[in-house]
């Protein structure tokens, strides 16, 4: 006669979940079962059990909703900033002046410590700029092969020296100027901080695409 296989705990497991009724017959036993409590390893019953996981089930929801209420009052400042900054661009009647006012706007408004842009195949009477300044080759070739804005450290990219600090910059913000999602760029928005934290690889890029977007399209002004 061949030895029989010890039942084992997965075997207990699966007859439980495959007979709901085992507990109606013997009720006795959910009163009589003792588990150890995570909460000091005293003995409780399963009732008590089961309370204690429902109370840790509802605190992890409790900060789940308390984090994204926090993400929602943050995502409403950064709008209204955006909205802000967005009023003072359409504010200003020259567009010369529309770059030197974008950059400022930024580092008062989102709080940004240092700021720069430039332009390229801008009209001829802005050439002369000094927006329209200073862009190399390298630069304009990564301008276009971006997709969304860039997050992450400084890597020593060339456009980190058009900031007046370069050393300082621990992380940044590359943003693509372009007419169209399908257009090559015709400038790049630098947005730099000494914290390394501000800007991280995989962070959500949707406001800096916004600014983006909103700052192509003002200055398209500069190179009609």
């Amino acid at each position: 006669m061949e030895p029989m296989n010890p039942i084992t705990e997965e075997d207990i497991a699966q007859f439980l979940i495959h007979t709901p009724d085992f507990f109606e017959r013997h009720a006795d036993l959910l009163s009589a079962v003792q588990l150890t409590s995570p909460h000091g390893g005293r003995a409780v019953s399963l009732q008590e059990r089961q309370a204690e996981m429902l109370r840790d089930k509802i605190k992890v929801l409790e900060l789940r909703l308390m984090e994204m209420m926090r993400h929602g009052n943050e995502n409403m400042l950064i709008a209204d900033r955006l909205l802000r900054w967005s009023r003072q661009v359409f504010k200003v009647a020259r567009p010369v002046d529309l770059p030197t006012v974008m950059v400022s706007e930024i580092k008062s408004q989102f709080n940004v410590p240092q700021v720069a842009i430039k332009l390229w195949d801008v009209a001829e009477v802005y050439a002369e700029e000094p927006f329209a300044q200073g862009a190399s080759d390298d630069v304009k070739s990564l301008a276009s092969s971006l997709t969304a804005p860039y997050c992450g450290v400084n890597a020593g990219f060339d456009a980190v020296q058009w900031l007046e600090d370069a050393q300082a910059v621990a992380s940044l913000a590359l943003i693509p100027l372009r007419a169209s999602a399908s257009s090559p760029a015709f400038g790049l928005l630098v947005v730099a901080s000494p914290d390394s934290q501000r800007y991280q690889a995989g962070m959500a890029t949707d406001f800096l695409e916004r600014i983006g977007e909103l700052a192509s399209a003002a200055l398209s002004r500069v190179r009609d």
